[in-house]
C-alpha cells in the first residue's frame, strides 16, 4: 500500500481512472467502481446502478477529478441514495442525470425531497427489499441523524429511518454499504458479505476507526473497498480524513483491503 500524503497532511486517493460508455454496457460478470468520496457504481451483468453519486456541484473543494460527469452517463437502471447530506444526495448530479435514470430509491424522507427537485423518488422503509434488474436490494439500518443535535436544523425531527445502508445480492455475490452510520448491534449480525464498502472515518457520527475495525473483523472474508477518504480538501474534518495505511496492522486478513483509484474497476468474483 503506497498512500500519497499531501502538504496539508491528508491521505489522497490515487489518480483517477476515467470512465467511458463501455463501463455501462452488458457484461457477463459484476464490476464495481468507487467514484470518489462515497459514490459507487456497479454494473452487475448489465444492471447498472449508482449509489450516492457525487459527480458535480459539491460546495467544498475536492482532491480528485471526477471519473465521469453527470451529463456523460449514458444509462442507469437505478440510483440509490442513503441520506440527505449533500455529499451523498447531490441534487445537481441527479438533476443532470434524470433523463437516463430509470428509477430513484431512498428512505422515505429523502424520496420526498427528490420530488421537490422534480425527481420520481421511490421511498422505502428500513428492511424493505426491492429488485432492480439482476440485483435484489435491501435497506439496512443506519444511525447518522447528526442534525438532531444542531439548533440550525431543528425545523424537523430527524429520525434514524431517514438514513440507511444497502445490501445488494446478485448472481456473482453480495455487496454491502452500511452507509454513513455509527456502529449498530445490527451491523454485527449480518450474513457474511462478499464485498463491504468500507467507511473507516474516525468520527462519532460515522463508525469511528475502532468501530470500523470491529465491523471488518466481524466479517473476515469480506473484501474491503475503502470509501469516504482521500477525496475532500478538508484537513480539519474527520469524516474525510481516513488513511488506509492505519488499517494494515488492525484488520484480519489485511490483503482484502482494496485501495482503488476513483473509476478503477474491481471485479466481484464468485466464491
Amino acid at each position: 500500500m503506497n498512500i500519497t500524503i499531501n502538504e496539508k497532511g491528508q491521505a489522497v486517493a490515487p489518480q483517477t481512472q476515467f470512465m467511458s460508455e463501455a463501463a455501462f454496457q452488458p457484461i457477463d460478470h459484476t464490476e464495481i467502481r468507487w467514484m470518489g468520496n462515497a459514490s459507487i457504481f456497479i454494473n452487475s451483468r448489465g444492471t447498472c446502478i449508482m449509489i450516492d453519486p457525487l459527480l458535480e456541484g459539491f460546495d467544498m473543494p475536492l482532491l480528485y477529478e471526477m471519473p465521469i460527469l453527470a451529463k456523460q452517463v449514458p444509462n442507469l437502471d437505478a440510483v440509490l441514495i442513503t441520506h440527505i447530506d449533500n455529499d451523498h444526495f447531490s441534487r445537481p448530479t441527479l438533476k443532470n442525470m434524470k433523463e437516463v435514470v430509470k428509477s430513484f430509491h431512498a428512505p422515505h424522507f429523502v424520496a420526498e425531497e427528490m420530488h421537490k427537485e422534480g425527481l420520481d423518488g421511490i421511498g422505502h422503509s428500513i428492511g424493505d427489499t426491492f429488485n432492480v434488474g439482476s440485483l435484489e436490494i435491501t435497506l439496512t439500518p443506519a444511525q447518522h441523524n447528526w442534525q438532531s443535535a444542531s439548533t440550525k436544523y431543528n425545523y424537523r425531527e430527524w429520525k434514524e429511518e431517514d438514513y440507511c445502508g444497502y445490501w445488494l445480492s446478485g448472481k456473482d455475490g453480495t455487496m454491502w454499504l452500511p452507509g454513513d452510520s455509527r456502529l449498530l448491534d445490527e451491523h454485527l449480525k449480518m450474513s457474511q458479505p462478499d464485498v463491504l464498502f468500507f467507511d473507516f472515518s474516525d468520527n462519532d457520527w460515522h463508525m469511528t476507526l475502532d468501530g470500523a475495525v470491529k465491523l471488518a473483523n466481524t466479517y473476515p472474508k469480506a473484501e474491503l473497498i475503502c470509501i469516504h477518504w482521500g477525496s475532500v480538501d478538508a484537513p480539519t474534518m474527520s469524516p474525510f480524513n481516513g488513511n488506509p495505511e492505519v488499517l494494515l496492522d488492525r484488520i484480519t486478513n489485511p490483503e482484502r483491503i482494496k485501495v482503488l483509484a476513483p473509476g478503477e474497476v474491481y471485479i466481484l468474483k464468485q466464491k
